[in-house]
C-alpha cells in the first residue's frame, strides 16, 4: 500500500527537478540573447550616429565648418599620427594623468583607509578635508604656477589634488559602509590589527574604492585638459584643442576630443575588468 505514494513522491520530485533544469536552461538562453542584443546595440548605435553625422555634414544640414564630416576627422587624425604630432600631444597628457592621478589615488586610498579606521584621525582631518574639497582645483592652478613656475609640476599637482580628495572621500565612505556584523564576525574569529584590516576592512571598502577610481578618472581628465588650456604649456591634448580653436582647424580639435574620450573609456574599462577580477563576489550573474 505504501509503494504507490512513494512512487508518486519520486515522480513528483523528478518532475520538479526536470522543470527546474528546463527553467535554468531557458534563463541562460535568454541571458545570452540579451547579451548579444546589448553588444549589437552598443556597436550599432555609435556607427549609425556617425553615418547620420556624415550625411548631414555632406548635404550641409549642419555647417561642415563647425561639424566636419567624421571621414575628414579620421583623415586628419591619420595624418597627425603619421607625422607624430598626435603622439607629441597625447604622451604628455598620459604622463600627467598617470603620475598625478596614480599618486593621488594611492595617497587618497591610504589616507581614506586610515581615517575610516581611526576615529581620532578622522576628527582631526575630516573638517579640513571637507573645507578643501569643494574648492575648484583649476582655481588654485595659478597659485601653483606662481610657486613652481610653468613646469610640469603644477599640472601634476593639480591632477594629484583632484584624485586625492575623490579617493579619500570614497574610501572613508567604503570603510564606514562595512556591515557591523562583518566586523563582529571578524572579531569573533580573532581578527585584530593587521589581520582585521586585511581580511575585513580592505575587502569591504574595495567596491567604494573602484567606484571612486572611475569617478576620479573622469574628473582627472577634465582637470588635466583644463590646465593644458591655460597656455602654461605647449603640449598636451588640451593645448591641441585650444590651439586648434584659435587657428580654426576644427578637424584637429575633434581629433583631440576623440583621443581624450578614448583615454577615459579605456581607463574606465580597465578598472571595470580589474574590479571583476579582484572582487569576484561582485561579478554580474
Amino acid at each position: 500500500m505504501s509503494t504507490a505514494p512513494a512512487a508518486r513522491t519520486t515522480t513528483t520530485a523528478d518532475d520538479r527537478e526536470h522543470r527546474t533544469l528546463v527553467a535554468a536552461r531557458a534563463q541562460r538562453a535568454r541571458d545570452r540573447r540579451l547579451a548579444t542584443r546589448d553588444l549589437v546595440l552598443s556597436i550599432a548605435t555609435p556607427i549609425l550616429l556617425l553615418v547620420l553625422w556624415e550625411l548631414c555634414a555632406r548635404v550641409e544640414v549642419i555647417d561642415p565648418r563647425f561639424f566636419p564630416p567624421p571621414t575628414r576627422i579620421v583623415s586628419a587624425g591619420g595624418e597627425m599620427l603619421v607625422s607624430g604630432e598626435l603622439w607629441q600631444h597625447t604622451a604628455p597628457t598620459l604622463m600627467r594623468l598617470a603620475v598625478g592621478g596614480g599618486l593621488g589615488a594611492l595617497c587618497g586610498i591610504v589616507v581614506g583607509l586610515l581615517m575610516g579606521s581611526s576615529r581620532a584621525l578622522n576628527a582631526a582631518l575630516g573638517p579640513l578635508f571637507s573645507a578643501l574639497y569643494p574648492l575648484p582645483k583649476i582655481a588654485i592652478f595659478p597659485i601653483l604656477l606662481m610657486i613652481f613656475g610653468p613646469t610640469e609640476l603644477p599640472k601634476i599637482i593639480a591632477v594629484f589634488i583632484t584624485t586625492f580628495f575623490i579617493m579619500q572621500i570614497n574610501t572613508v565612505s567604503g570603510v564606514w559602509a562595512i556591515d557591523r556584523k562583518l566586523l563582529e564576525a571578524g572579531a569573533a574569529y580573532g581578527a585584530t590589527g593587521l589581520s582585521r584590516f586585511r581580511h575585513v576592512i580592505l575587502p569591504g571598502a574595495m567596491p567604494f574604492v573602484f567606484s571612486g577610481l572611475k569617478t576620479a578618472t573622469g574628473t582627472a581628465v577634465v582637470v588635466v585638459t583644463a590646465v593644458e588650456f591655460t597656455g602654461a604649456t605647449t603640449t598636451g591634448l588640451g593645448y591641441l584643442i585650444w590651439n586648434s580653436w584659435q587657428l580654426f582647424i576644427p578637424e584637429k580639435l575633434y581629433v583631440g576630443l576623440v583621443v581624450i574620450g578614448l583615454i577615459g573609456a579605456l581607463v574606465t574599462t580597465i578598472l571595470s575588468r580589474s574590479e571583476k577580477l579582484l572582487l569576484p563576489w561582485r561579478r554580474e550573474r
